[in-house]
């Protein structure tokens, strides 16, 4: 009689099996995804401590590059161009999300309007800013439009010039652009509202304004979340339209151009780095401060009610402990 770890059939046991086929499928993709993604993040942070060009020596200079992304002006600058962007971002999802309240109901021609709303999302980026520096060239599409309507073009701006409006011209593009993948997600989740309480409302007398206030935006606040954090995340990531249609002049070099241009034309790999590394730092900023947001200020009626509900029944859970006679009964 044989004693002892019998090692064979412990390898041909059902757990053992399906944790080696578990760790089989996912081994290749970890393994991808460190090398491709962490090993190269862990390198960049390591360049932000040095003075350093892609081929030469190194100097370690701490955090000194840090210091110069707030001490340098056209670091700081581009930064403070981000705010640009967020203000488009939110003007974005506010029209992105009264575009699909109208849409998500019968509208005559509604299937071609969100066609329409979601083409420019399929255009390729560095197309899409040819088409636009064409449309705010002097003389051009826009300032043609304008002058049908009276305006004369020696009143009018340069687009991409006047350092008062160029970059809102700039932001104008991003909200064109991806307004309708927001619209489209909004969609998604307000025809996944049931119907039946929209015909309790309108037995109550509600209009479509109460409707939206009361049925759909609590319905819809884990998607709106969701396109917010993508949409402020993506501003601060702007790069495509201030690339392609200014080339970063007249001060419209968004963080990115930014970044790309003391990376590969100045060489100054490790002060591109630093950004990188404070770039990172603001986006968990922003989705941190967002969700808090939305934790403790927006709110559901459904969540308040739970409150309510939770904070009654310990009320009188209290009240119940403090009346309780010495025979378990409650006393009158």
């Amino acid at each position: 009689m044989k004693t002892g770890f019998d090692f064979a059939r412990w390898f041909k046991g059902r757990k053992v099996q399906r944790f080696l086929v578990i760790f089989t499928f996912m081994a290749v993709p970890l393994l991808l995804l460190f090398v491709f993604t962490y090993l190269p993040f862990g390198e960049m942070v390591n360049f932000s401590f040095y003075n350093m060009r892609y081929t030469g020596t190194r100097t370690w200079v701490g955090l000194q590059n840090y210091i110069d992304v707030f001490r340098r002006d056209d670091c700081f600058g581009a930064l403070k161009l981000s705010f640009y962007y967020m203000a488009g971002a939110v003007v974005q999802l506010m029209l992105a999300l009264y575009f699909a309240t109208l849409l998500s109901f019968r509208v005559r021609g509604g299937s071609f309007f969100k066609g329409a709303i979601f083409f420019p999302y399929l255009i390729n980026g560095i197309a899409i800013g040819f088409i636009f520096k064409f449309f705010y060239t002097r003389g051009f599409v826009l300032d043609t439009v304008l002058g049908w309507c009276g305006f004369e073009l020696d009143q009018l701006p340069f687009w991409l010039r006047d350092t008062n409006i160029n970059n809102i011209s700039l932001v104008a593009t991003s909200v064109w652009r991806y307004m309708g993948q927001n619209m489209v997600l909004f969609i998604g989740a307000i025809m996944s509202v049931d119907g039946e309480l929209y015909e309790a409302s309108r037995l109550d007398g509600a209009n479509r304004f109460q409707q939206f206030i009361h049925i759909i935006l609590p319905n819809i606040r884990t998607i709106v979340m969701l396109n917010l954090i993508l949409s402020i995340t993506g501003s601060l990531s702007a790069f495509e339209p201030a690339y392609v249609i200014t080339s970063g002049a007249n001060g419209t070099a968004t963080y990115f151009v930014l970044m790309d241009e003391l990376a590969h034309v100045t060489q100054k790999v490790g002060l591109a780095s630093a950004m990188a590394v404070v770039l990172l730092g603001m986006i968990l900023l922003a989705t941190l401060l967002q969700k808090l947001f939305f934790k403790y200020v927006f709110r559901s009626a459904e969540d308040e009610d739970k409150g309510a509900g939770a904070r009654r029944e310990r009320r009188l859970a209290r009240y119940a402990r403090r009346h309780k006679t010495g025979k378990g009964e409650l006393r009158p």
